[in-house]
């Protein structure tokens, strides 16, 4: 959990920062964190749509320049050809109903978050895949061992 706090502080986002990590049998396969694409103007820059529109956390993710943490550490892990199936997501926050859609359909098997997050839609649906879900215990490694 503590990569993905560092992972984290990368974020481009004005509204909160978010870092996801990616591991399997103990390796780190990829990281993500909040923030726009490559080559887009970042929102320090442009001013933060969200907030412009009043925008309530957790509703009408699609008016957002970013990605989402949990969304780059996929995209970066398919960029370098990263089987992610059978994975564990340590995310800084829980998963919103977007990203837990592409964690079910890549097959990860349990998500270890440090905050909650406004979206029980999200929960719901890892419940019904069958995906292990827990809050990080705090301080050591988290359960499993694993980084």
């Amino acid at each position: 959990m503590d990569i993905a706090r560092l992972v984290a502080r990368r974020s481009t986002c004005l509204r909160r920062q978010v870092g996801a990590v990616l591991v399997k049998d103990k390796n780190i396969l990829a990281t993500g964190y909040n923030g726009t694409p490559k080559g887009i103007t970042h929102c320090s820059e442009t001013g933060c749509l969200r907030e412009q529109l009043k925008v309530p956390s957790g509703q009408r993710h699609e008016l957002c320049r970013g990605l989402h943490a949990e969304q780059n550490a996929i995209i970066q892990a398919a960029s370098h050809g990263a089987n992610i199936s059978d994975a564990t997501v340590y995310c800084t926050n829980m998963p919103c109903i977007i990203c837990t859609k592409m964690l079910i359909n890549a097959g990860i098997q349990r998500v270890v978050f440090l905050d909650g997050y406004p979206d029980d839609l999200s929960q719901a649906m890892l419940e019904e895949a069958g995906v292990k879900v827990s809050a990080y215990a705090g301080e050591g490694p988290p359960p499993g061992g694993t980084p």
